[in-house]
């Protein structure tokens, strides 16, 4: 991959495994919006920039090069070598090998940690243009106005000491319900207890798992969704209805319990669990895999 800086942005050119419907629809993120030419528009770390490939090129809209080296190149994971990952995992078995294949531009994203713990307790339960609206609307309200971009206002999310201090009927925006309440009390926690969310990232995938779950709202799967898309920790393994549904279909008996599919998970695809699920899990929705027949295992 070379960068080369362009007029208000950098051009990656032939960039490898970086696709974009596979980086921004494989359910780890909720701030990138595709655009009618195809584009992506998303804010993170308290930027805007949109994205758009054309053959092995991508195109960066909105940023330098000082800036895409000191942040976005970190962002999209560009240091890691995502063809050794998929060909470890393809070596697994032909479902590893077919799932690579399907994502193949998929790259897990580096977000911010208190913005994911708080995007994924919107999540439970919840449909994605929910959770953007639920999202977006705290931004609107209690984040930092970070300016106008392609002619809309775009917004930071909201720090937690913006929302400690707030009632439930102040965040009850559309998407959120019940889940205010353990908005509210994620930020107490890490205002007001001290909870430093920025170092749980040190600790072990168990130990992390273990404080994750203190919070008000936050059982194994968002944990796991924190942990693997803000906390590096790449062998945890998120469990949805989706990969509930892939695992089942191609590795283990249905109705098996979820800690004995992440126990499963741990030992089939170790250190590379995250990233094997994240493939499983885009392979699992786009095709709609798992709601007929079991797959008779090969």
């Amino acid at each position: 991959m070379r960068v080369k800086e362009k007029e208000n942005g950098v051009i990656l050119e032939e960039v490898e495994d970086f696709e974009l419907p596979h980086i921004f629809e494989c359910g780890q993120c909720f701030r990138w919006n595709k655009e009618d030419d195809g584009s992506y528009t998303g804010v993170a770390l308290g930027k805007v920039i949109n994205l758009k490939k054309e053959g092995d090129n991508v195109y960066i809209d909105n940023t330098n090069y000082s800036e895409f080296m000191d942040v976005w190149y970190n962002y999209f994971d560009l240091k890691r070598d995502y063809g050794d990952i998929k060909e470890k995992l393809s070596e697994i078995d032909d479902t590893m090998l077919t799932s690579t294949k399907f994502g193949y531009g998929i790259r897990i994203l580096k977000q911010d940690e208190w913005e994911t713990l708080v995007s994924f307790i919107i999540s439970a339960n919840n449909r994605i243009p929910m959770i953007k609206r639920a999202i977006e609307a705290l931004s609107k309200n209690y984040g930092e106005y970070i300016g106008q971009y392609k002619g809309r206002d775009h917004y930071n999310f909201p720090k937690a000491e913006r929302l400690y201090n707030l009632d439930v009927d102040d965040i009850m925006f559309s998407g959120i319900g019940f889940r205010g309440k353990y908005i509210l009390s994620a930020a107490k926690l890490i205002v007001q207890d001290g909870v430093d969310i920025y170092g749980l990232k040190n600790l072990s995938t168990e130990k992390a798992r273990e404080r994750l779950m203190e919070f008000p709202g936050i059982g194994p799967k968002v944990s796991d969704c924190i942990m693997l898309f803000s906390m590096d920790k790449d062998d945890a393994f998120p469990i949805d209805i989706w990969v509930k549904r892939v695992m089942e279909y191609f590795y283990i008996p249905e109705g098996t319990s979820l800690k004995k599919i992440q126990q499963f998970a741990q030992n089939k695809f170790g250190p590379l669990a995250g990233f094997a699920q994240q493939y499983l899990f885009y392979y699992a929705r786009e095709l709609k895999i798992g709601r007929g027949k079991k797959q008779s295992k090969r």
